[in-house]
């Protein structure tokens, strides 16, 4: 699918769209909350993939990895105020973009530090734990989906994520690193 999304293959597109059309969307609406947004930053991110197929490198991921990846990020930028205009414009001008607003670089150590937190804080989790939270959140995989997959009742795939999610609150908060 990769080899023909880059050679300008339209039913590549088609099919990497009906593969992962639903899920990117459902990721979409659990960031933004709002459809309209949501269904804005799934085309962005399809829109993205086809203009940039050549780049694609399965060394560095899957397809569907870089897809979701680029549907977070256009969330993202719903989320700082950022649409699809002022995107482009940043897109087509990135030198332009970077000497209007370089990176802070006491933004940049916190949220390495934020990062490092999370990692910490997910490796303390019981794996079955870690499991539901990495399924759900970065696999974007509904409750069900991942009671089905792992082949768990849906009250302990929701337990575990409950449990899950205290934990890191907690680890967190007694880190002060992040606010949670």
């Amino acid at each position: 699918m990769a080899a023909g999304l880059a050679a300008g293959n339209h039913e590549a597109l088609a099919e990497l769209y009906d593969r992962y059309a639903g899920l990117a969307y459902g990721i979409a609406m659990r960031v933004l909350g709002d459809p309209g947004r949501a269904e804005d930053a799934v085309q962005d991110a399809f829109m993205n993939i086809w203009n940039r197929a050549t780049t694609f490198d399965r060394e560095r991921g899957s397809l569907r990895a870089w897809l979701l990846t680029s549907v977070r990020n256009r969330c993202i930028d719903y989320l700082r105020g950022r649409g699809a205009h002022e995107r482009q414009e940043r897109e087509l001008q990135p030198e332009l973009a970077y000497a209007v607003s370089p990176s802070d670089p006491w933004r940049e150590v916190a949220l390495s530090l934020e990062r490092a937190a999370v990692r910490d804080a997910m490796a303390s989790l019981p794996a079955e734990q870690r499991q539901v939270v990495e399924m759900a959140y970065f696999g974007g995989y509904t409750h069900t989906e991942i009671a089905d997959m792992t082949q768990v009742p849906l009250g302990t795939v929701k337990g575990r994520m409950r449990l899950a999610l205290e934990k890191l609150g907690s680890y967190l908060r007694g880190r002060g690193t992040v606010d949670v």
